[in-house]
């Protein structure tokens, strides 16, 4: 699991830790883990040009002391000190190694890197006037920017944005990750995160905010045993589709039909059905199901769909045309909804924008005020608790981004939700075996929303080979 904890509880952690070790000992920890990473990326540090902006806090400290070990493998450093001060035994230390400081005389040569410096985790959104220059100047050079732990000028526990703020190639981090590294958007400008051990784990709590990694969804997985059947494994049924939306349906269906539920059942527009059982021989009718997946392109069918399915008391997917028909009042802690950030926006009567510029608000708010989880769709998908706890999912390709892709996913958590796992599990592995699928089937290239299903079962072939 890719845990990230909030300020608050990091600051805690490395209180308790300093505690226990002699004075600076974590911020050299962090600076040579900077290093490393500086120089992994440039590939060798001999030679290399290497300007810091350098704010007057730790993390301008982080990255004073990092130049000073990259100082002392051949590359020519120079630190822009943007704050007027900086950490006094950094810059001791830099200069010892040969750094310098003062005006960005390396930046008219073009450096080879940039590394942010300017605010650390306990920064606001934004930045100040003399750091917005040096960042503009720097990015008028397209030159690539390492982030000292987080972007400066990221709202590091909302994963919210302010103009202007450091677009980074790279993000170097240290104990843990932080919501900002992956809730969008401003994990877009983290670029890749890396991960520094500082030894900050055993005092860290839990996460409010975290990512599954290819184990974890290994291990949530039901698998069937030697004695199960198509009724034990799971039979999912799908209200989807219309005269109007026909594909809608059969995407529901192609989804919900990814193998991991032991059957599924299609009850909707006959014409529908039609298509589905040619599609899909081996979905039958109307009959007892584990869980309902409702709603996409149900047109105006779709009310009447979501109170069919509710009625059988049993969890169900929330999606598109449905979502329109489910207020507050009638959440149940069982249901998991689907929206994008458009009809996120129209549940809570605000403009998309705001949605996408507050993501992870919105999506806890949303699940907060139905009392149930809430999947906000996106490049990193939000898969949200009532409490507020989320899972990120970081899977996927850009090419997903094609229409129907929603309708295929509320198929996948409606069968992972029939095999019996809890609403969050069922809709954090659905999402993170949907995106997978697409990245293993797109290959690199364009797909449309009907292959991806079909790569579902490939994905959980390999999770299950690796875990043997």
């Amino acid at each position: 699991m890719r845990r990230a904890h909030t300020v608050e509880q990091v600051r805690a952690a490395e209180a308790a830790l300093m505690a226990r070790l002699p004075k600076g000992t974590l911020m050299q920890r962090a600076a040579h883990g900077l290093g490393v990473a500086v120089a992994d990326l440039l590939g060798s540090a001999y030679g290399r040009r290497v300007l810091l902006l350098v704010g007057s806090g730790d993390n301008g400290g982080d990255a004073l002391y990092a130049g000073a070990w990259l100082a002392r493998r051949g590359a020519g450093v120079e630190a822009w000190l943007v704050s007027g001060s900086a950490h006094e035994g950094g810059l001791a230390a830099l200069a010892a190694a040969g750094g310098r400081t003062g005006a960005p005389r390396v930046l008219r040569d073009r450096p080879d890197v940039v590394v942010d410096g300017v605010v650390g985790i306990g920064g606001k959104p934004g930045l100040r006037e003399e750091a917005a220059r040096a960042l503009a100047l720097a990015s008028a050079e397209n030159v690539p920017v390492v982030a000292v732990d987080t972007p400066s000028g990221v709202d590091v526990d909302t994963g919210e944005t302010s103009e202007p703020h450091v677009r980074a190639t790279l993000t170097v981090t240290f104990g843990t990750h932080k919501p900002c590294h992956l809730v969008d958007p401003a994990a877009q400008a983290c670029g890749a995160v890396h991960l520094v051990d500082i030894g900050l784990d055993p005092d860290l709590p839990a996460a409010p905010v975290a990512s599954l990694r290819p184990a974890d969804v290994a291990a949530l997985l039901r698998r069937p045993g030697p004695d199960d059947h198509k009724y034990t494994r799971g039979v999912v049924g799908v209200r989807a589709g219309s005269a109007t939306y026909p594909g809608a349906g059969l995407l529901s269906v192609a989804g919900a039909a990814c193998g991991l539920a032991g059957m599924v059942r299609y009850v909707g527009d006959t014409a529908v059905a039609d298509r589905v059982r040619e599609a899909h021989p081996e979905v039958v009718g109307a009959g007892r199901v584990q869980a309902w997946v409702v709603g996409s392109g149900g047109g105006d069918a779709a009310g009447e769909e979501l109170s069919a399915a509710l009625a059988d008391d049993v969890p169900t997917v929330v999606d598109a045309d449905a979502l329109a028909h489910l207020d507050p009042d009638r959440g149940r802690p069982d249901l998991v909804l689907t929206p994008h950030a458009g009809e996120l926006a129209a549940m809570l009567d605000v403009d998309r924008a705001e949605v996408e510029a507050r993501q992870l608000h919105h999506a806890r708010l949303v699940a907060q005020r139905w009392g149930c989880v809430v999947v906000l769709k996106g490049r990193h998908t939000l898969v949200t608790r009532p409490d507020g706890r989320t899972r990120v999912t970081t899977t996927g390709t850009p090419w997903l981004g094609t229409a129907g892709a929603g309708d295929v996913l509320g198929g996948v958590i409606g069968a992972v939700l029939a095999t019996g796992l809890d609403p969050w599990d069922a809709a954090s592995v659905g999402s993170w075996l949907h995106g997978a699928a697409a990245t293993l089937v797109a290959a690199g290239g364009p797909i449309v929303a009907g292959q991806v299903a079909g790569g579902v079962a490939a994905v959980v072939r390999d999770l299950l080979a690796a875990g043997s």
